[in-house]
């Protein structure tokens, strides 16, 4: 049991290496080797969790080594919470998506895999690391990662991974630059220790210009505004495989990565008083939200959609780092876990919707609803709890993030949360009306068009959409819809266990 927490990186980490292998040899083999791995990650998150809660923090060296010459990881609430997130997630997208999969990697099903467990190897130890280097040791994996799966996509995925990967890296360097002043300043690269010596001696130059290079690197890497304009063509144009797996995750540990700085590297209050980037953190935040919010509804491809919500979601994580309490910072921990199941939910339906009708505008998913009545339903509830209507995770994380607010004075954050749950209602209501409440009609004689064929004869303003592939559809198969409809159960048991989650996890991993 003591030997656990070294799993969650290091399984799917191990089978990085030896999956694309198994694809030169043995094809089949790929995909349960794969789903093995991270179900091991995930396996040893919840054990990783259950004794934190019993027996509290603890802190683990790998080879048994202590710092600062050896890694610690650092195992408490809140990365222990954040790791099962990820790892859940992860699983039931990388099932969901596997028939996607086995498309778009074509003949290097191993390279695809490979990559997908080197993207949670990468992520799970942002989240465990104790250490402020191999945190940027495993952001890097992790991008590195990611750049080659949106790779995958084709011509324009190329172009937007290109561009992803330039940005990216400018994030990393940025990091690696503050980290560097950190230690010039400390002697040391352990976030406990680092902590214990900022706290003990005045703030200097270099110290502050260390935390204002690692918060502009992870801002780039999260895709906070106006640092987001890698994200939507990224989201859009990467593979079906791809931004399911990526988009509930990646940009989310960031977010964590911010507030984990915040946590167990600089003092309490440090960035209210020496650096002034908890009132830089709330003002974009709150910038973020509305205009992810107003770019979304603008939006008719139901990918982009979702790509420009991420970045109105992923705002509110900054603004709970910059309102600093404790409440704030519990609610955007929730909000990690909240975004991750709702998101996840939102861009597997679209992954199903293409599957079967080969489809991504909503004006065309007119009459959807009833021909795919479990792939929409799940939709419908990440839908809903996007807005934030009890009693999905969405609102409870909201709720929480607006109590958080009024506590300290800060009213704005109530009416932004209040405008952006409006402004979601609109972009994703409008979806649901078309798959609802529009009939499906049969296609004009003489027209035989065909799935995403048959979007670049039909202009928007075509009302109602005429789409023969809508009157022929049919559920998608059950290995794609079963872990979409866990993924939707999971928004709904979320919120409805808020209370014990913020009571017995959050909260006190937040609390000094």
């Amino acid at each position: 049991m003591d030997q656990i927490p070294v799993f969650i990186p290091g399984a799917p980490l191990l089978l990085s290496l030896v999956v694309p292998l198994l694809g030169r040899a043995w094809r089949r083999s790929v995909f349960p080797v794969a789903a093995l791995g991270i179900a091991l990650s995930a396996l040893a998150s919840a054990f990783t969790l259950d004794r934190v809660l019993e027996g509290g923090p603890f802190r683990y060296w790998l080879g048994g080594w202590a710092p600062p010459v050896g890694i610690e990881y650092a195992l408490d609430e809140v990365s222990a919470f954040v790791s099962l997130a990820i790892t859940s997630v992860a699983l039931l997208a990388l099932i969901s998506t596997r028939r996607w999969a086995e498309r778009e990697a074509g003949d290097r099903p191993g390279v695809f895999y490979g990559l997908a467990l080197l993207l949670v190897a990468g992520l799970t130890g942002i989240v465990l690391t104790g250490d402020l280097f191999n945190l940027f040791v495993f952001l890097e994996i992790a991008s590195l990662a990611a750049y080659g799966l949106v790779f995958i996509g084709g011509r324009k995925a190329m172009v937007a991974g290109f561009r992803y990967l330039i940005i990216g890296s400018i994030g990393g360097t940025l990091y690696l630059l503050g980290v560097g002043f950190i230690y010039f300043a400390t002697g040391t690269l352990s976030m406990a220790e680092a902590q214990e010596l900022l706290g003990s001696s005045e703030s200097g130059r270099a110290v502050q210009a260390g935390a204002a290079f690692i918060f502009a690197g992870l801002g780039l890497k999260m895709g906070l505004v106006p640092l987001h304009l890698w994200l939507p063509d990224a989201y859009e144009h990467a593979p079906s495989s791809v931004n399911s797996l990526i988009a509930p995750v990646m940009t989310k540990v960031a977010g964590y990565a911010m507030l984990r700085m915040t946590l167990s590297v600089f003092p309490p209050g440090y960035f209210t008083g020496a650096v002034p980037i908890a009132d830089a953190l709330l003002v974009l935040g709150l910038i973020g939200i509305v205009f992810g919010s107003v770019a979304a509804a603008a939006q008719s491809d139901l990918r982009r959609m979702l790509a420009y919500s991420s970045i109105s979601q992923l705002a509110f994580i900054a603004v709970g780092i910059g309102l600093g309490t404790p409440l704030a910072l519990a609610a955007a921990l929730l909000h990690v876990a909240n975004h991750a199941a709702m998101k996840g939910t939102l861009f597997l339906a679209a992954a199903s919707i293409r599957l079967r009708v080969g489809l991504q505008r909503t004006h065309n998913l007119a009459g959807l609803g009833p021909r795919m009545p479990v792939t929409m339903g799940a939709f419908a509830v990440g839908a809903v709890a996007m807005v934030g209507i009890p009693p999905t995770a969405g609102f409870f994380s909201k709720w929480y993030m607006a109590q958080a607010g009024l506590q300290a004075g800060q009213w704005i954050v109530v009416a932004v949360v209040l405008a952006s749950s409006l402004l979601t209602a609109v972009y994703l209501f409008r979806a649901l009306e078309q798959v609802y409440l529009r009939p499906a009609k049969p296609e004009p004689s003489g027209r035989h068009h065909n799935g995403e064929d048959a979007e670049e004869h039909q202009p928007p303003s075509a009302a109602p959409p005429v789409r023969g592939v809508v009157a022929r559809a049919s559920e998608a198969p059950w290995d794609v819809w079963v872990p979409l409809a866990l993924l939707a159960a999971a928004t709904v048991a979320l919120g409805v266990f808020n209370a014990a989650i913020m009571e017995r996890v959050l909260l006190p991993g937040v609390t000094p």
